[in-house]
């Protein structure tokens, strides 16, 4: 088993620039923090991302649902790297909606560099709240814990 950087950022462990399809292969993939390799991580950023929206509240809890029925269905199919993909692009649609809520196109950095001023789009930050509602909700989880500890400790 390798141990390299990637593999152990969240990223799943890639031999000669392949792709390395985490279902058929959990070893690879590494937990990692936050939300490290929610985009990389095949074949479920396929699954997932189709269905991630934080535009308006209502994309929101409609995306948020959807993610979390996702979650569930991978559970039920004894799938954690499905159910771990699943929680980290619940935990990016509370992040983004809520970067886009506090500053206008996202952008918190100006042109220099400098961190812009605050302006809270109160749209935005509820589509940020219906996201983390659902997410305290699967990180919490206490069969995704469970597993969560049985992954890392099988493959770091």
């Amino acid at each position: 088993m390798s141990q390299s950087k990637d593999a152990l950022t969240g990223q799943p462990h890639q031999e000669d620039g392949d792709k390395t399809d985490c279902r058929k292969h959990p070893e690879h993939y590494r937990v990692g923090r936050g939300e490290q390799g929610v985009l990389t991580v095949e074949p479920y950023k396929g699954e997932l991302l189709p269905h991630w929206r934080f535009k308006t509240p209502d994309d929101a809890r409609a995306s948020s649902q959807k993610l979390l029925a996702m979650f569930e269905d991978y559970r039920a199919r004894d799938d954690f790297v499905g159910m771990d993909m699943a929680r980290k692009f619940i935990q990016m649609g509370h992040t983004r909606a809520r970067r886009y809520a506090n500053y206008p196109g996202g952008r918190k950095y100006d042109k220099n560099g400098e961190i812009r001023k605050r302006q809270i789009d109160e749209e935005k930050a509820e589509s940020a709240a219906i996201f983390e509602k659902v997410w305290i909700q699967v990180r919490e989880d206490e069969d995704y814990l469970k597993r969560k500890k049985a992954h890392q400790r099988a493959y770091g």
